[in-house]
Order: structure tokens, then C-alpha cells, then sequence
């Protein structure tokens, strides 16, 4: 007894008529004849009475297509579910905070007008964290703001960002046209914590430079850093993303580096992690963004 054994009897129970059941399922009259007496011995049941030309389901048959019907619409439904599961399924998307709050909305926006039946489920951490949760295949693509170590993780660039200087709009720094880190770093400074990813570019490029700052704030909190800022504690180094309505605002002032400081963000995924189609149409949406398409 096999699924073609229920496809069959679905068929002829609905049509009452074994040829009308061959023609729906493109088989021979006698097929289908023999395939409901298999059925028949099968369960040592009778499905049908055969009274001259026409066939009427038994009680037990009756019964009997309650199952099948079940049986057979299960089956579709995962054939149809897995077929275009690439459309219908999730897909897991962490990304580091300056860019799942910046580009990711928008980002998201447009993807889904695209797959509108695709579940999107995000994950906004560290970039630190987003890199181990694709190791651990907790989520498919990650968005980062610095370059992955690990070996097994593969990266693809997709917009590139500048660090800015940042100062009140009455620090005697504001008047300035462009400043170096060094002159930046004559006044108290006030810097995201150690492990985020802007905080780990500007600690590179002062040892670098073998500038040593000892910052007077250190918070999670972007707008913190700004907010402090704007009222002349220190001064501050943030990714132009984080800034921009800030500095729109007057809130604070943006100073150029002499030698911009710039950053790549990232598109990340394990390196035997099977990208389905609609995982490589986010990609290519995330290059279509940073490209400014």
C-alpha cells in the first residue's frame, strides 16, 4: 500500500467513476482498477460497490477516505512547502547595532516587498556576537562594521564608512576646518566601550600613531557619547552613520580628519553555509545599498 494506492482512491471516491479518476491522473482505466483492488485486499475491506457501470463508496470506504484525504493533502502540502521554501520559510539576519539601526530598517523594507511570505528574523548585537552566532549557525547573514578573523567565516564588503570627529559647537576645536588625531586627543575623551567595533578601529589607529588616550567616559551608549558631547565634556570619535542626524541638528559639530578614517562594512556568512536563493538576493540588496542604488 503506497501514496499512488490513496491518490487513486481520493481520486475515483470523488469522481464515482474509475475512468473519469484515470483521465485526472493520467493513467490507464485498468491501472487504476487494479491499484483499488490492491487496496481492497490489502485491508481484506470492499471500498466500493460495483453495481453495472456505477460504483458507489461502502461505509468502510467512507471511512476510509477520511485518511486518505488527510494522507494525500499532508503530502501536497509539504511538496508545495518544501518546493518554495526558499519563499516561504526564514531567514536569520544579525547584524552589529550602528548598522541595525541605521541600515537595516530600510534595508529590510525593500527585501521584503520582495519576499513578502519569507519570515526575516534579526538579531542586533556586537559585531563581536554576530560573528559567533554565524560559527554556531544561529543565524545565515551577518552585517558587521570591521573584518572577521576567523578562518571559516568569509566577508564581503558592502559600504564603506568614515570615523568623525566630533566636539560641541562652542569647543575651541569647532572653528576648525580638519584635525589630526593627535590635536584631537589634547582634550578629555569620551569613547564607545572596549569590543565594539568603532572603539577597536580608533584604538588601532591611536597605537598606531603611539597616542596615548586614557578616555574619561566609556559607554554602550552612542547617544550618550553624544549627548555628552553636545554639553563640552570631551570630545569623541563615532561612524559618521551614528552621528549624521546629530550633527543635522547642530547638536554638535563634525570636524574632518586630515587622513579620513575609514571603515568597510561587511557581509558575512559561514564558508559551508548553503546560500539559498533568496539568502543570495538579500546579499546582492545589501551591495545594491552600500552602492547607492
Amino acid at each position: 500500500m503506497t501514496l499512488r494506492h490513496m491518490k487513486i482512491f481520493v481520486s475515483v471516491f470523488r469522481h464515482s467513476n474509475v475512468t473519469r479518476a484515470a483521465d485526472e491522473l493520467h493513467l490507464a482505466q485498468p491501472s487504476v482498477s487494479f491499484a483499488i483492488k490492491e487496496l481492497e485486499d490489502y485491508y481484506g475491506i470492499r471500498l466500493f460497490e460495483r453495481i453495472g457501470k456505477r460504483i458507489t463508496p461502502t461505509e468502510t470506504g467512507k471511512e476510509f477516505f477520511g485518511y486518505a484525504l488527510h494522507i494525500v493533502s499532508m503530502f501536497d502540502e509539504m511538496e508545495k512547502k518544501i518546493r518554495n521554501w526558499d519563499a516561504i520559510g526564514t531567514i536569520r539576519i544579525g547584524a552589529s547595532i550602528t548598522i541595525g539601526t541605521h541600515i537595516l530598517p530600510p534595508l529590510l523594507k525593500r527585501y521584503q516587498s520582495d519576499y513578502p511570505d519569507l519570515r526575516t528574523e534579526v538579531m542586533i548585537k556586537k559585531s563581536a556576537a554576530v560573528e559567533h552566532h554565524i560559527l554556531d549557525n544561529d543565524i545565515d547573514i551577518g552585517l558587521i562594521e570591521n573584518q572577521p578573523e576567523h578562518p571559516d567565516i568569509i566577508a564581503l564588503p558592502f559600504m564603506e564608512d568614515f570615523l568623525q570627529a566630533i566636539v560641541a559647537p562652542d569647543h575651541p576645536l569647532a572653528e576648525c576646518s580638519e584635525i589630526t588625531l593627535e590635536q584631537l586627543a589634547e582634550y578629555p575623551f569620551l569613547m564607545r566601550e572596549k569590543g565594539s567595533a568603532g572603539r577597536e578601529i580608533l584604538d588601532a589607529c591611536f597605537a598606531l600613531r603611539q597616542i596615548a588616550v586614557r578616555p574619561l567616559w566609556e559607554s554602550s551608549s552612542t547617544q550618550a557619547i553624544v549627548r555628552g558631547v553636545a554639553e563640552g565634556l570631551g570630545v569623541a570619535v563615532l561612524p559618521c552613520l551614528l552621528v549624521k542626524k546629530s550633527i543635522e541638528e547642530h547638536a554638535v559639530k563634525m570636524i574632518p580628519f586630515t587622513l579620513p578614517l575609514t571603515r568597510k562594512l561587511n557581509i558575512i556568512y559561514h564558508k559551508s553555509k548553503y546560500l539559498t536563493n533568496s539568502m543570495n538576493a538579500f546579499i546582492n540588496l545589501c551591495k545594491e545599498y552600500g552602492s547607492g542604488e
